[in-house]
């Protein structure tokens, strides 16, 4: 089975590049996707969370708004929160890899956006890295419910430049382009990394 790593900062368009290599058959796993469930009412993060920042859980979830607000541009906090988080994280990631593994899947497609910032290259097979110019990112990023400048530039300062992470990518995927375009993309690379693993 074919691990590759999917990767790029925010607003580049990595969920929209992740549907895409499932709909190629690619069996994908999202962090994000994973973190979010595990924050809502009987997830397993909302104990741990709670006993950290009790002030974060609303209606016995996690309330994302007011961690992020707890937690960017503060390492420290950020520090603890991740220390009981990504355990569960790389509890997710494993059983879902083992599951598909089971499944019979060629391929997984792992959506970590902070996969180079973490130093997760060396688990995968091959990394691409979804790009777009530095305007497009910013609007994209500041479309989102809840997001303004602030919070933007905070998250920017917890990721690695683009430039670096398409300088360490296997594959770079360009989304400032349309849709079909970026499917047709999406299609070649994916044909390149069964070829390349299979050789």
């Amino acid at each position: 089975m074919i691990k590759i790593g999917l990767t790029g900062s925010i607003g580049m368009g990595k969920s929209t590049v992740a549907a895409m290599f499932g709909d190629m058959g690619a069996a994908v796993w999202d962090a994000d996707a994973a973190v979010h469930r595990m924050y809502q009412r009987g997830g397993a993060a909302v104990e741990p969370v709670k006993a950290l920042f009790p002030d974060v859980i609303f209606d016995g979830a996690v309330d994302r708004g007011r961690l992020a607000s707890v937690v960017l541009g503060a390492p420290a906090s950020l520090q603890k929160l991740e220390a009981v988080v990504h355990p569960l994280v790389a509890a997710d990631r494993e059983a879902f890899m083992t599951a598909a593994a089971h499944a019979g899947a060629s391929a997984v497609v792992l959506d970590i956006p902070l996969l180079f910032e973490n130093g997760s290259e060396k688990f995968f097979d091959v990394v691409v890295v979804v790009s777009a110019p530095a305007d497009v990112q910013r609007a994209r990023a500041l479309a989102r419910p809840g997001m303004n400048e602030a919070k933007f530039a905070a998250i920017l300062a917890e990721q690695m430049p683009d430039a670096e992470k398409r300088g360490k990518a296997d594959y770079v995927i360009s989304t400032d382009q349309s849709i079909e375009a970026t499917r047709i993309d999406v299609g070649r690379v994916f044909e390149k990394i069964i070829a390349r693993v299979e050789l």
